[in-house]
């Protein structure tokens, strides 16, 4: 049975908007090597780096698919695991983990699935898939059968005088 649980990014999410937003910005990609280039798919190989703005995710491999046409690529990164993270206009870090994150500019939307985990403001929902689109700031979280969505929540910190 599959259990939905969606979030307006209630636990502190900020806006990720800056100055320039980071999605607005180019995509820079550094790997050690460029190993497929078939018509409208690129494969990137080993301690591949992926930025765009504050955003930056670490993977394995990276397959980039334009097929659809351009601004419509779609990038598949694997890793054991894949790291994403991103710094929210507040300073505050967005950071998570997954076997394979799907980003897709056009939409916004970075799809983290096997194992995933997202951490802001002290804060973490765990899944067998997040959805989490950087424009809307919104997130789902889904789990399969062995796994149960869990969220946690921290709390504020008062200072005490």
């Amino acid at each position: 049975m599959k259990t939905k649980f969606f979030l307006a990014l209630c636990f502190g999410c900020a806006s990720l908007s800056a100055a320039q937003p980071d999605y607005s910005q180019q995509i820079q990609i550094d790997a050690d090597q460029l190993v497929s280039v078939e018509e409208n798919i690129l494969t990137y190989r080993s301690n591949v780096l992926i930025t765009q703005g504050s955003l930056q995710m670490k993977a394995d491999q990276l397959e980039i698919d334009a097929s659809a046409g351009k601004g419509k690529e779609v990038y598949t990164a694997t890793g054991s695991p894949v790291s994403y993270s991103q710094q929210l206009d507040n300073g505050q870090p967005v950071t998570a983990t997954a076997a394979q994150m799907r980003y897709e500019p056009s939409s916004r939307t970075l799809t983290l699935s096997g194992d995933a985990e997202l951490t802001q403001s002290g804060s973490v929902v765990k899944a067998s898939v997040i959805r989490y689109n950087v424009e809307k700031k919104q997130l789902s979280a889904e789990s399969n059968d062995s796994k149960r969505v869990t969220t946690i929540f921290t709390p504020e910190e008062k200072n005490n005088p």
